[in-house]
């Protein structure tokens, strides 16, 4: 049963922004035609109603009563316009003070006798009216255009150069893979070209970094027989990532445990053969050459999300081979112990934030609102020839869509 507080509290930030908003509106409209103003106002406050309506319905009905593709697009529409009109209500607050302080200069100014003209800033106002809507409306637009970018596959190569690579690997290939969250998917076809395209890069070794479903396991039925095709000469490895546990949502769930549930994921990575690590490091030998392979479970630095990560476990034994990959879930692990009680592991393979399925990615410059949560958060970092790379993800959860930061399928080659 849902909070009828929560809720309430919910409706009532969205009437405060719309009316917030609504006057921006009304200024910038404020010399058109009768009927203009009518339409604009019967569209917004439309949408208004709608958006409200369709909380509601989220909200209270169960979840197979609109289906899981009508409600994921239904709550991203709501979320998205709470935000368009956040960001338009920051410009309109920067009219407000700038106001405010005109009004107190005003009044010190007639204190003084001075006279001043009330009109002076009125065209700043609209200015910043249309800044803000402008802002807003962009901003929703973008998120609405993302729908369309949650299945576009976006291959990443990267040549990673180590001293210490024994001879005999150099050249290994590696596709590594995050955050697949089956839950989300809805449209199979799509998936199954994804899967295509990491298997059309011949990797020698597959690697997948965690957060296989949004809670469950029975969100694989649907795809245990699309990412069972993947195969590589010297295997598929996977971790756990914070999803993969069933924090997310209440147990008993379809007449099994939390605990059961975490076993019949680890079943399904095995039937689909896949070697799940937890805790553990394997070694690959060539030419009487080894490299050392570590994966555990979820370990975070960020306190609302588990440690159930134990390196001291996974790493002994592994110290006696010259080069060592780690696989784990969540990038604050390489700074909050790695770098610092492991230093000679030479590559850590992490996901977990997905780019925030938002930003900007252009060449010489990165930005997602994820990074003022994580310094590391997608991409290549490198420390004293120590690298950790963060997979943007190969699927999406909560917004289904991506803008500017699209799913990845990495590639890399070692040096």
């Amino acid at each position: 049963m849902r909070s009828t507080s929560g809720v309430f509290i919910f409706i009532l930030i969205l009437l405060v922004l719309d009316l917030y908003v609504f006057q921006a509106i009304k200024l910038v409209t404020h010399n058109s035609l009768f009927r203009t103003k009518y339409i604009i106002n019967s569209i917004y406050w439309g949408l208004t109603i709608l958006s409200i309506l369709g909380f509601l319905m989220f909200v209270y009905t169960p979840q197979d009563f609109l289906g899981k593709i009508v409600r994921t697009y239904l709550f991203a529409i709501i979320i998205g316009l709470l935000l368009a009109k956040f960001l338009a209500s920051l410009f309109l607050m920067i009219d407000d003070v700038r106001r405010m302080i005109q009004w107190l200069l005003q009044k010190i100014s007639v204190s003084r006798g001075i006279q001043n003209n009330p009109e002076e800033f009125i065209s700043r106002s609209v200015f910043l009216s249309w800044l803000g809507l402008t802002a807003g409306t962009v901003l929703f637009g973008s998120l609405f255009y993302g729908f369309r970018n949650k299945y576009q596959y976006k291959v990443i190569r990267q040549k990673l150069s180590f001293k210490n690579l024994p001879a005999s690997f150099r050249g290994l290939k590696i596709v590594h893979i995050s955050d697949i969250h089956s839950g989300s998917f809805t449209d199979k076809k799509a998936v199954e070209h994804g899967v295509e395209m990491i298997m059309a890069q011949q990797a020698d070794l597959i690697l997948f970094t965690g957060d296989l479903v949004n809670d469950k396991a029975s969100e694989m039925n649907d795809f245990k027989d699309v990412f069972s095709r993947l195969k590589a000469p010297m295997g598929v490895y996977s971790t756990l990532g914070n999803h993969d546990y069933g924090d997310y949502v209440q147990w008993p769930n379809e007449g099994i445990t939390k605990e059961q549930n975490l076993e019949n994921l680890k079943k399904v990575q095995a039937e689909m053969g896949w070697r799940l690590l937890m805790n553990e490091h394997v070694v690959f030998e060539k030419d009487d050459e080894k490299i050392a392979l570590i994966g555990i479970e979820n370990w975070s630095a960020k306190g609302r999300f588990p440690k159930h990560g134990k390196m001291d476990k996974a790493y002994q034994g592994a110290d006696q081979y010259p080069f060592k990959i780690l696989m784990s879930h969540d990038p604050s692990h390489w700074h909050a112990q790695v770098r610092t009680q492991y230093p000679d592991i030479d590559l850590t393979l992490s996901g977990h934030t997905h780019g925030m399925q938002f930003g900007v990615e252009i060449p010489g410059f990165k930005w997602s609102p994820v990074q003022y949560m994580y310094k590391e958060w997608a991409g290549l970092y490198e420390e004293d020839n120590k690298k950790l790379y963060v997979n943007r993800g190969f699927g999406f959860i909560g917004y289904p869509g991506r803008v500017g930061v699209m799913p990845e399928i990495t590639v890399i080659e070692l040096k």
